[in-house]
């Protein structure tokens, strides 16, 4: 059962199976929740870039974490995106890895819990389908057909998620005082795309569909459904939950960002919650680095008497370490 996709298998189910009952302290409510308090949502539609500036400035080293409304994505794509993931989610599990299973070196593929698994370790409660979407439109021809508008839509929402990262980042850069284009190029040259599957679970106090974690990249963006409250973030020692706004992006800070920053940023750490009744669907947007691009504190953030915390490393190393170490990456770093 534990190499079956969930989606397969959980309505079979009126408990959570052992494997993926989460130890006592990492379940749902150990930590206090805060319903009340929210990230910050920044227009980028304002006209007034100074405040534009400052308010992605602030929540990305308060936060890590902000929304964003007025992006200049369309409706209709979010929504054409959205359903066709749900489509592709929906099909049998079969087809499913067959149309996710074309290239043999991996560029996409389909995958349960997590993407490097063991059975070991607890699982999560979500299937995700995984594929690299650099902008030359490379291994495209792996991407899976069917549902049939699959590549035609996807690569239009990549093509805009490209567009509005590279706008997130350079306000974030420029906030900084960095060259607004320092994150241009090969540091932003090899995004993935992740369309997260959570499907209901009958015992969602006892499980997760995403473990606390911080992101292995420079910025994420969450597109996620507007009527289910999953997605938290650890802020001071409690969870903020971070409450769906109609069509707006939920951008979050990667560890990359934090190191460019030397520490300034955050890389926030995150999780996600699962619920009875409804299945939830979301599509994450990680904007990374070419593998052989070199991370490290951006010098002009170190030549002014402020040393940098963290050493150089090659982003292809940072993400083998990341795997093996996890959250103890920063320690190494």
């Amino acid at each position: 059962m534990d190499n079956m996709l969930v989606s397969s298998w959980f309505h079979l189910h009126s408990t959570v199976p052992l494997s993926y009952v989460q130890p006592p302290e990492s379940r749902p409510g150990t930590a206090s929740v805060i319903s009340g308090k929210s990230i910050p949502v920044v227009d980028l539609g304002s006209h007034d870039h100074a405040e534009t500036l400052l308010q992605v400035l602030r929540a990305s080293e308060e936060y890590g974490f902000f929304q964003v409304v007025n992006h200049g994505v369309s409706k209709e794509l979010m929504d054409d995106t959205m359903n066709i993931f749900k489509e592709f989610h929906g099909m049998p599990e079969l087809e499913k890895i067959s149309e996710s299973s074309k290239d043999p070196n991996g560029s996409c593929r389909l995958y349960t819990s997590r993407e490097i698994n063991n059975k070991d370790f607890v699982q999560y409660w979500r299937d995700t389908l995984r594929h690299i979407c650099p902008p030359s439109g490379e291994f495209m021809e792996f991407w899976p057909q069917k549902p049939s508008r699959y590549r035609e839509i996807v690569a239009k929402y990549t093509q805009e998620m490209r567009a509005l990262g590279l706008k997130i980042l350079e306000l974030i850069c420029e906030g900084l005082g960095l060259d607004p284009k320092y994150c241009s190029g090969g540091l932003s040259e090899s995004p993935l795309l992740l369309g997260h599957h959570y499907p209901p679970c009958p015992q969602p106090s006892l499980t997760l569909g995403t473990p606390k974690h911080r992101d292995p990249n420079l910025v994420t963006i969450l597109f996620q459904e507007n009527d289910i409250n999953a997605l938290q973030v650890f802020k001071d020692g409690e969870w903020i939950v971070v409450e769906p706004i109609p069509y707006a992006f939920v951008v979050n800070i990667g560890l990359l960002l934090q190191i460019i920053s030397n520490g300034r940023l955050i890389g926030a750490e995150h999780r996600v919650v699962t619920n009875s009744g409804t299945a939830r669907t979301t599509v994450a947007y990680f904007i990374r680095p070419t593998k052989e691009s070199i991370i490290e504190p951006a010098k002009p953030l170190t030549c002014s008497g402020a040393p940098p915390i963290y050493k150089p490393i090659a982003f292809d190393d940072f993400l083998r370490i990341f795997m093996t170490k996890g959250p103890d990456i920063e320690t190494f770093l």
